[in-house]
């Protein structure tokens, strides 16, 4: 036995902080499962792309921050900025939206996915703590997760059945990984090299100011002995005297000092653990690492799709081309607004619309609080969501894949540009037109309010005019009946209300030629705004 370790004291000493894990930097992966071609540099980090200047409009910046709460350390705002410009690539997504709607297939990815949150947990850890040796161990610790995570993905892949480009060339890779020499001997390595360590026993002797740390020597348990020496004496339960433990993972001077000697004790699994540990400090595949973090785009919407499926509102693959503008949706509603009334517990109202060949602009009237806002921020919110490859809300749906998503809904005048709110209107538009081209989407809501009727009427039929030339599709809400009946390529739809109950709202838009009647009376009763009840107030 070798000689007993002494100090006296209990001076401790901090090492140098651990390297953090992680890939190289400059290192590409092989593939991603989210785009067909190379990824767009932002793909490779968090950094996000600029907010898209629709997203406020439609609501898009409130969906998004829905979807993904509570995955903040993925850095995916930007993926869901960013539409796709071909139908290959949507149905590149598409493809593993269907793979992942096996139960199988999502448990082992989420599966997956949690053993390398806990890594990253580990690794944190490691990062945390003061004492190289209990660094080391948990880096080693960090390592044994990730073998474990990437080899039971490996083994899932090999067995199930996806039909997607992306999660099949990626269960290839990831085979290929496993089976490699180098990862073999990394996970053979870290697993009998943690064995090995958690095998080690010790004594340690405390006489005063003196420590000692022994080999153990398989010398008897003493609580064990006192135990059995007085339970002939035990009368029922007796109360539990034992101290609770702090659960900081980091050691004190002490423990670090004990950490020591048991290493100097034991210099053969110690040197194994400084030579795997110097070996293996960035570990982590790109590839891995990539899709660890872009599968995260997929779970994180499925699991906001699953949270309608409980109230009965549904997704679908929406039917996408980038030239036939015959386009409809079914059951559909906002995801922004839906999500607020879900947690509120009221009910989410869905709507349709479909645009036939040769109609390109959907044209809403109808009263107020009707829901028409709300309509158009759907119809914007379909064509983004369809460009990501994603399920739209709806029980069917064709769209088309468009270039540019244009919208223009009220603001406030802004003392800045010393414009008039008018002027500001006709300079947002005609900056729209100018970029907007045959595959782009409109979405206007009830604009040139601040001025007349009728020159109202006539800016908007030069603008419809425009969009006509350059065809385009959208969705105009507005206050001007006319427009409903422009030409053959304009289809009308009305907020409807109750016919039984006159001036209640059903939020649903149906198609209807515009009527003209905007049912104020009824809500100025429903709020007691009517001149005879304000009258009374005055008077009482």
């Amino acid at each position: 036995m070798a000689s007993p370790t002494t100090i006296s004291g209990f001076n401790g000493k901090d090492p140098k902080d651990a390297v953090p894990a992680g890939p190289l930097p400059g290192t590409v992966p092989e593939l991603s499962v989210l785009f067909t071609e190379t990824p767009p540099s932002m793909a490779l980090t968090e950094a996000a792309p600029p907010q898209p200047d629709y997203f406020v409009d439609l609501n898009l910046d409130q969906a998004v921050e829905a979807i993904l709460a509570g995955r903040a350390e993925y850095g995916l705002v930007g993926l869901f900025r960013e539409p796709l410009a071909s139908l290959d690539a949507v149905a590149y997504r598409h493809e593993v939206f269907r793979d992942l709607a096996d139960h199988k297939v999502q448990a082992a990815v989420r599966l997956f996915a949690d053993g390398m949150r806990a890594m990253r947990k580990q690794l944190g850890q490691a990062r945390a703590l003061h004492y190289a040796l209990q660094q080391k161990r948990w880096h080693l610790e960090a390592m044994q997760t990730y073998c474990a995570a990437v080899s039971a993905l490996s083994r899932s892949l090999l067995v199930s059945a996806v039909q997607s480009r992306a999660l099949g060339a990626f269960g290839k890779f990831l085979n290929g990984y496993v089976e490699s020499p180098a990862f073999g001997a990394m996970d053979a390595g870290v697993t009998a090299l943690l064995a090995e360590l958690d095998s080690i026993g010790y004594s340690v002797i405390v006489d005063g100011g003196t420590l000692r740390v022994l080999r153990y020597a398989q010398e008897d348990d003493y609580s064990r002995v006192i135990e059995a020496t007085f339970e002939k004496f035990r009368q029922g339960e007796a109360r539990d005297h034992r101290v609770e433990f702090r659960e900081s993972a980091d050691m004190n001077h002490i423990e670090a000092k004990v950490l020591e000697f048991v290493a100097l004790l034991n210099p053969g699994p110690f040197q194994r653990m400084d030579e795997l540990y110097a070996a293996h400090q960035r570990y982590l595949d790109a590839t891995v690492a990539t899709f660890d973090r872009e599968i995260q785009f997929y779970l994180a919407y499925l699991e906001h799709v699953e949270q309608f499926a409980r109230i009965d509102r549904h997704f679908c693959f929406p039917e996408v081309s980038d030239a036939d503008k015959r386009i409809h949706a079914r059951e559909s509603f906002d995801i922004a607004l839906g999500q607020k009334l879900m947690a509120a517990g009221r009910r989410v109202v869905c709507n349709d619309f479909e645009l036939e060949a040769g109609q390109r602009m959907i044209v809403v009237s109808g009263p107020n609080q009707g829901g028409k806002t709300t309509f158009a921020r759907m119809f914007g919110q379909l064509f983004h969501l369809a460009a990501l490859g994603c399920p739209v809300p709806g029980t069917g749906a064709r769209l088309l894949l468009s270039d540019r998503i244009f919208t223009h809904f009220e603001r406030q005048e802004d003392i800045d540009n010393l414009r008039g709110k008018l002027k500001d209107d006709l300079v947002r538009i005609h900056q729209i037109l100018r970029k907007a081209s045959s595959r782009s989407v409109l979405v206007m809501n009830e604009i040139f309010t601040s001025t007349s009727l009728a020159d109202a009427l006539f800016l908007s039929e030069k603008i419809m005019k425009e969009a006509d030339r350059l065809d385009v599709v959208g969705v105009w809400v507005t206050f001007i009946d006319e427009l409903a009946s422009y030409s053959g390529k304009v289809v009308s739809m009305v907020s409807s209300v109750d016919p039984l109950r006159a001036g209640t709202r059903t939020f649903k838009v149906v198609r209807a030629p515009a009527s003209g009647r905007s049912y104020a009376m009824s809500l100025a009763e429903k709020y007691g705004l009517t001149a005879d009840r304000i009258r009374e107030r005055l008077q009482s």
